[in-house]
């Protein structure tokens, strides 16, 4: 299946045979205080940075409308981000995970987004789009 915006997303996860939970890790953009003359002029530019998770959620796809009330839920929590990393859990004998069953997934999340092992997720931007990376 190819997601290419965040409503596509929720259709998705709405369609599964098993209800879903999806997890969301909303990270900063930044430039690490070590960088170099020619990072700093690039991520002037936009390119490159470090990502800084900054705050996390899960929520079942029926808790959410659209990314326009995330990211609105988001606002409401007083942190910037530039990008929000989404992943899925999958329930079981019609049951969707509950938001402890997320936890220590949620946790893993973060880890591995501080870490730069991004591949299992996907990226939206601000405005609810895809983000290819690397």
């Amino acid at each position: 299946m190819n997601i290419s915006t965040f409503d596509e997303l929720l259709d998705a996860a709405r369609a599964q045979p098993q209800p879903q939970r999806l997890l969301f890790v909303f990270a900063g953009i930044e430039l690490p205080d070590d960088a170099t003359p020619a990072q700093r002029a690039g991520f002037e530019r936009g390119e490159g940075g470090a990502l800084v998770p900054k705050m996390c959620v899960d929520k079942c796809p029926d808790e959410l409308v659209s990314f326009d009330q995330l990211r609105q839920e988001a606002a409401a929590m007083g942190q910037s981000w530039g990008m929000v990393f989404a992943a899925a859990m999958s329930g079981t004998r019609g049951r969707a995970p509950s938001s402890a069953d997320a936890d220590q997934p949620l946790q893993l999340m973060v880890e591995s987004i501080r870490q730069g092992r991004i591949r299992n997720f996907i990226p939206f931007d601000p405005q609810g789009r895809t983000v290819q990376l690397g």
